[in-house]
C-alpha cells in the first residue's frame, strides 16, 4: 500500500513544472511525446536528424601539425 502512495507523489513534482515548448512548432509539450506536442513534430524532428540538418559544419584545419605528430608518423 505504501508503494502506491509514492507512484502519486512522483507525477506531483511534474505536473507542478510548466511544460516545455516544443522545439520543432513551440506549442506546449504533452507527456506522451515528450520534448514534443506530438508525435508528429517527433517525426519531423527525426527527419531532420536524418537528413543532417543538425550537422556541425568542420572546421579548416589550417594549422600546421604538430612537431610530436610528425615524429610519430615518421616525417
Amino acid at each position: 500500500m505504501a508503494g502506491e502512495g509514492d507512484q502519486d507523489h512522483a507525477h506531483d513534482g511534474e505536473a507542478s513544472v510548466p511544460p516545455r515548448p516544443c522545439p520543432v512548432c513551440g506549442k506546449p509539450a504533452v507527456f506522451a511525446a515528450r520534448p514534443f506536442c506530438s508525435n508528429r513534430c517527433a517525426d519531423v524532428d527525426l527527419h531532420r536528424w536524418l537528413r543532417g540538418a543538425y550537422a556541425l559544419p568542420a572546421a579548416d584545419d589550417d594549422e600546421p601539425p604538430l612537431e610530436a605528430d610528425a615524429k610519430d608518423r615518421g616525417e
